[in-house]
């Protein structure tokens, strides 16, 4: 599916890993682009040069996702750039720090929450007038294995956890607007994000307990999500898509 008009998808944290993939993907299927980073910014240039050289315009946007007042910005300037706003993509996440629950302090809740679960709430609620607008606006959520499987962060399974919960009440919420919200479920990709939190041998000693025995790579979770914020997708609501290699079945 190839877009013939002018939209456009905002996809937080896309300066690397799946939101890098996922925005790279939009582009090729036709949107404008707001690249969101909050410190890679030359990453996020990179991208942003990526989606140019596709024929695609892209925004580039910095800030804070669980900061309500740069969430509200950055809105505004994609308002003020394209006038629209056609697909959210809440990708910006983090584990933070692994950690058990009695080495969870209440500062590292409320960051590894605040970046994985508030900023959906905050962007969703900013992007939504824009949205409406449209009258078919898309909102797809990026969760986690983790939701189920626990593991590596409890603050971590509990905000993505979160994150499935609100994407169904959302969808049920924003129907009635011509508002389709999902979300899809990575399990183990190999992106910078894993990079960060795991060592080559616990990657693939956990690689050895998914069927098909690799790691996904970002594009094929990207291909769910553009999926999800296409029109073939237009009777697929509050629905949580696993793309995990068969580590979770049902």
């Amino acid at each position: 599916m190839v877009l013939s008009g002018g939209e456009v998808a905002w996809v937080t944290g896309s300066s690397t890993g799946i939101g890098k993939a996922i925005a790279l993907k939009l582009a090729d299927h036709g949107y404008n682009l707001a690249v969101h980073y909050n410190r890679s910014e030359q990453q996020a240039r990179e991208v942003a040069e990526q989606v140019e050289g596709r024929g695609r315009e892209a925004l580039l946007l910095c800030g804070d996702v669980a900061d309500e007042g740069d969430v509200e910005r950055m809105v505004r300037e994609i308002d003020g750039r394209y006038g629209r706003l056609d697909v959210l993509v809440n990708n910006a996440g983090s584990i933070v720090e692994r950690a058990t629950l009695e080495e969870t302090s209440e500062e590292l809740w409320n960051a590894t929450l605040g970046v994985n679960l508030k900023s959906v709430y905050l962007c969703c609620r900013a992007a939504l007038p824009l949205l409406r607008r449209q009258e078919t606006g898309r909102i797809v959520n990026v969760s986690s294995v983790a939701a189920w499987e626990g593991g590596g962060s409890v603050a971590y399974a509990a905000a993505k956890g979160g994150v499935e919960s609100l994407t169904r009440a959302l969808a049920k919420e924003l129907a009635p607007d011509g508002i389709r919200v999902n979300a899809v479920s990575p399990g183990r990709v190999d992106t910078p994000f894993h990079d960060r939190f795991s060592t080559p041998e616990s990657r693939r000693e956990k690689a050895q307990n998914i069927p098909l025995k690799r790691e996904a790579d970002a594009g094929e979770v990207a291909a769910v999500a553009a999926f999800l914020a296409s029109p073939e997708a237009s009777y697929v609501l509050g629905e949580v898509i696993a793309v995990n290699g068969g580590l979770r079945m049902g």
